[in-house]
């Protein structure tokens, strides 16, 4: 009974929350029919005719291609949603990196090491992000010197054009990394055998097909780079100034989750004869991660949400595109709608993700 309860009193919140929208929905609706502007998505199939700075879209028959002025609102659209998607994954696996790092050294021995953290904590978490933005691009990124006078070193260019980064390319025997994935998934219940495998696929692809990764490095030319990864100053802006904004956040997560982990595993680690690294990555860290994976993923929210901010830097993004549709087409609520329920799916989609490892690894008591 308490559980019927429950759902019907949330199902009842549901439907009042579903009938005040569907309300909010048909008055905007019949205000605009009064001005003589229908309700519709059809602009969506109509030419967009304004250029990006940066972005690939899906064109029928073409695949991902980059985008055209020509392409329609939808293609622009979907060229925002890339842009912010490929921001988004790639600061989450960044700032999980670093956030990791930070914590450690947090709770390191050393006290300048411990010092160094903590001054980055505080002093990142206690401003905002959209001045950091701007420290990024401004005072950064645009203050780098011309191409003409490009900084070179290690394979990375850096110019007021962006940044050049050596590009890890697939070489001809990238097949055998696939064979000896296979094999270390069949073999996986038997370690040693299950890395022999994996190493000999990747040997194989490797004697009868090439390397199976080549680095392509940046060349200098006159008017660009010729091969390697080019990062604009906006890309580059927004990407590093979330992934040093959110790993701050991540690091106290981290912190606390290994501060959560029962001394009494420390000291029975050490007991065994493990040493102290040992005892961090093979006992302590992989109890932490239980405890941090919930609150990891409200980090990893925020992060994917916060590229919305790529507007005050120039950076192409949904949001920023969305704007361009919405003053040209007129159809503001069309356009908002369809960027809210986008935003939604994408949240719902980390969390998701977030979730189900989070039950992989979650404790399961038998009482």
């Amino acid at each position: 009974m308490p559980r019927l309860r429950d759902l019907l009193v949330q199902g009842l919140v549901l439907g009042l929350v579903a009938w005040g929208l569907f309300l909010l929905l048909g008055e905007a609706r019949s205000r605009m029919a009064a001005q003589g502007i229908p309700f519709s998505f059809a602009f969506l199939s109509q030419e967009a005719g304004f250029s990006l700075s940066e972005g690939v879209t899906y064109a029928p028959g073409e695949g991902l291609r980059p985008y055209y002025p020509s392409d329609t609102y939808l293609q622009a659209l979907l060229a925002g949603f890339f842009n912010t998607l490929k921001v988004a994954l790639t600061g989450i696996a960044v700032a999980t990196l670093l956030g990791l790092l930070v914590a450690a050294g947090r709770l390191s021995t050393n006290p300048l090491a411990r010092a160094l953290a903590a001054g980055y904590v505080e002093l990142i978490r206690n401003t905002p992000l959209l001045l950091q933005l701007f420290v990024w691009y401004f005072a950064v990124l645009l203050k780098l010197p011309p191409w003409e006078s490009a900084l070179s070193w290690g394979g990375v260019i850096l110019s007021q054009r962006g940044l050049a980064l050596p590009q890890i390319v697939l070489g001809g025997g990238a097949w055998g990394i696939a064979v000896g994935a296979l094999a270390w998934w069949l073999l996986r219940r038997r370690p040693p055998l299950a890395w022999g495998g994996l190493l000999s696929g990747v040997f194989l692809g490797w004697v009868v097909s090439g390397p199976p990764v080549v680095f392509a490095f940046p060349a200098k030319e006159a008017f660009g780079t010729r091969g390697g990864l080019l990062l604009s100053p906006e890309f580059a802006a927004l990407l590093f100034g979330l992934i040093v904004y959110t790993a701050a956040f991540i690091a106290e997560v981290f912190r606390g989750a290994i501060l959560a982990v029962p001394k009494g595993q420390w000291e029975a680690a050490y007991a065994l004869g493990l040493e102290g690294r040992d005892v961090f990555r093979l006992i302590v860290l992989p109890q932490a991660v239980r405890i941090a994976v919930p609150p990891l993923a409200n980090q990893y929210l925020n992060l994917a949400k916060n590229t919305s901010l790529g507007v005050a830097v120039g950076y192409p993004d949904l949001f920023s595109v969305y704007s361009t549709v919405a003053n040209q087409s007129g159809r503001s609520l069309e356009a908002i709608l369809l960027v809210m329920a986008v935003y939604l799916t994408l949240s719902l989609s980390i969390s998701a993700v977030v979730n189900t490892y989070n039950r992989r690894v979650a404790l399961r008591w038998q009482l």
